[in-house]
């Protein structure tokens, strides 16, 4: 593959009707280009944490998507409450979130986590009160 494949994405907020579409299409157009199923199922579960935070924390958000010859990268921003504590949300288990997302299945602190574990780089901008933008890179090699 020669050129760059872009892709945009709205996130809708609390829609968990459509939430995890983004991070199914995505995985589509890897798969059909061929990429290997580890490299599939680790941008995917990447991808799809970000994006369900984004519907249950950020007040929805967007994603952009670059797939090269290399690699995949994503950036899921939001404009919601950010992440007041970076450190403690990165530990497995810790959740903010509302017994009512959680009832639903969602919520389990794991998101942050298994970004960190499934992307070869990971970068999360965050500000109190401002948002919450992350950066998901994961290499074809």
């Amino acid at each position: 593959m020669s050129t760059k494949i872009i892709r945009d994405y709205i996130i809708p907020a609390d829609d968990f009707a459509v939430a995890g579409e983004a991070s199914s299409d995505v995985r589509k157009i890897l798969s059909q280009l061929g990429v290997s199923p580890n490299i599939l199922k680790r941008t995917s579960i990447a991808m799809y944490e970000a994006e369900i935070n984004a519907v249950i924390h950020g007040h929805g958000g967007k994603a952009h998507v670059e797939i090269d010859e290399n690699k995949v990268f994503i950036v899921i921003s939001d404009e919601g409450p950010g992440i007041e504590d970076l450190e403690l949300a990165m530990q497995e288990g810790y959740s903010t979130a509302p017994d009512s997302i959680r009832e639903m299945g969602f919520g389990a602190g794991m998101g942050l986590s298994n970004m960190k574990k499934h992307a070869d780089l990971l970068e999360i901008d965050t500000q109190v009160n401002k948002g919450t933008t992350v950066y998901i890179t994961v290499y074809f090699q």
